[in-house]
């Protein structure tokens, strides 16, 4: 069984933001693909803001917020347990002012998608669209910073921990794509005609990938996550009884995984039996 853990920050992110992207078109389409009035007469597909300023707003506002705030706990987690050693320590100012820097950009970011759901396109135009570049801008830089952390930590300990470089690629790969339909969306957006719904559709595939990008830190906050075992009662005699039934039984800890998992992973949290922390590693031998 798993520990709850900090791997439930990003899985509620994403879940969150999904669940409002499939919310938000489901409205739209079940009230049969309305033209709303703050789409131009070319474009038929509305764009995620268009369906945010209309009467689901709560909804865009309630679901930005929730899925930026447990993202940013992703970035602050990560921090934090690199600093304490449950994972893979940084090794040198430069990894850890890059830890810092993706995380004040991605406070950036998340104020920018908070504010450009708050600030619609319908009556506040310019301070939507400025508060969408501030999401997209900062989210991207952030992902640059912590690309350069994984990146140092992925050479550091290219032998031991596979893990840094997976998760160096897969936001490498987040930041390369995201870039190019960003790019894409911008000089669709400028056209008058068929294209402004070819821009409506990058934009909702923006939205999609950056699910798999808050999805990621599931992988670089695995490493924290233990499992609980427990030995069958009568299998160790010294374990200590159980206040149930009288039997002896022992609960002990293991992570899920060690790679990238830090110095400090196996310090115990849990029960002694017969005198030992039943974290498996301080056991006697036949055990």
């Amino acid at each position: 069984m798993w520990i709850i853990s900090f791997w439930v920050f990003p899985v509620i992110s994403a879940c969150m933001w999904l669940a409002m992207l499939v919310a938000m078109i489901s409205t739209w389409a079940a009230k049969g693909k309305p033209h709303y009035s703050n789409m131009p007469a070319t474009r038929t597909i509305p764009y995620i803001s268009d369906i945010g300023a209309t009467g689901i707003q709560p909804l865009f506002i309630a679901g930005s917020a929730v899925t930026v705030v447990f993202l940013d706990l992703s970035f602050l987690s990560e921090r934090w347990l690199r600093h304490t050693g449950k994972l893979v320590r940084n090794k040198g100012r430069f990894d850890k002012a890059c830890s810092i820097l993706s995380i004040l950009f991605s406070i950036a970011g998340a104020a920018g998608l908070i504010l450009l759901s708050i600030f619609d396109d319908v009556h506040h135009r310019s301070l939507h669209d400025a508060f969408l570049g501030l999401f997209i801008g900062a989210y991207l830089i952030s992902a640059v910073f912590i690309c350069m952390e994984y990146l140092r930590l992925g050479v550091t300990y290219r032998r031991q921990h596979r893990i840094l470089f997976i998760s160096f690629w897969i936001k490498f790969i987040f930041i390369v794509v995201e870039l190019a339909l960003a790019i894409a969306f911008g000089v669709l957006n400028q056209h008058d005609r068929g294209a402004r719904n070819a821009a409506a559709v990058i934009e909702w595939v923006i939205a999609l990938v950056f699910t798999f990008y808050v999805l990621s830190f599931i992988i670089d906050l695995l490493p924290s996550v233990r499992t609980r075992h427990h030995i069958p009662q009568g299998e160790k005699a010294f374990a200590r009884p159980s206040t149930s039934s009288g039997h002896p039984e022992i609960t002990y800890e293991e992570p899920v995984t060690t790679d990238s998992m830090g110095d400090r992973a196996n310090t115990y949290r849990g029960p002694v039996a017969s005198g030992y922390q039943t974290n498996g590693a301080n056991l006697p031998r036949d055990f």
